[in-house]
């Protein structure tokens, strides 16, 4: 565990020390800061209406719930930056021998890099946090929903880095990993939109296999365990991806 931790810790800190962790963090940022803007003066105005016709107004479904099912689209363009380098990078600059051949496990390699790019996330998302607390100062929005919608984010999250971290560990260069990975991660958030053109079958398979079609629930404020059971499994098969990927690496080294 503690090995898994430090090069956690070693990753994380490589996102700082270069200006990709500052610049996702910046850019992360402000276009929350502005979806969060539109969103509250768009709801404030809805409010006022629905004000002089007493009828009830809903903030967790009418701002927070469009707030973060826009912020997702964010990580759709942010995610492949930050994962593009964590193999690939290692790979060009030669470092990825000497991570081989230290007294470490594939998986003490493979998850740490995946804890290290979570952690940026979660400082990502901690962003949104004294926004959030506002809201719960000036009104009283529902927490329930809030906490699993969280969850849902860092789930959906989980599953695009270790998808990341696989297509980052079968090439040497940045911007193919970075492109690559963006077109797996487009294709998992269309995919239900493909299955439209198929049949019943083919539309509930597409829509089981679509990355967004399990956050809805989240956001809704339902914890069902279908939707944890698929966000894992996708985590699970891409570290299983990756570590066998990093193994082919360790025997041609």
């Amino acid at each position: 565990m503690s090995n898994m931790l430090a090069i956690a810790r070693k990753e994380l800190r490589s996102y700082f020390t270069s200006p990709i962790g500052v610049v996702m963090i910046g850019f992360f940022a402000l276009i929350y800061g502005f979806f969060y803007a539109v969103m509250l003066q768009a709801f404030e105005r809805q409010a006022m209406q629905f004000g002089q016709s007493q009828a009830p107004v809903d903030l967790n479904g009418d701002m927070i719930r469009p707030l973060f099912s826009n912020v997702l689209v964010v990580l759709l363009f942010t995610l492949p930056l930050i994962t593009m380098r964590t193999y690939a990078e290692e790979k060009r600059s030669g470092t990825m021998e000497l991570l081989l051949t230290s007294p470490l496990t594939d998986l003490q390699i493979v998850f740490g890099k995946f804890l290290g790019a979570m952690g940026l996330i979660a400082a990502m998302l901690a962003i949104t946090l004294p926004h959030i607390g506002i809201l719960f100062w000036y009104a009283d929005p529902e927490w329930k929903p809030i906490v699993t919608t969280y969850l849902g984010f860092f789930l959906m999250a989980g599953c695009f880095v270790s998808i990341g971290l696989f297509i980052s560990s079968v090439t040497r260069n940045q911007i193919i990993a970075g492109m690559a990975t963006f077109a797996v991660f487009l294709l998992l958030w269309v995919i239900d939109w493909m299955g439209s053109f198929m049949g019943s079958t083919g539309m509930a398979v597409f829509n089981y296999l679509s990355i967004t079609q399990h956050f809805e629930d989240f956001a809704r404020g339902v914890l069902d365990t279908k939707h944890v059971v698929y966000y894992a499994s996708v985590i699970v098969f891409g570290v299983f991806l990756t570590m066998r990927s990093v193994e082919t690496e360790r025997w041609r080294g």
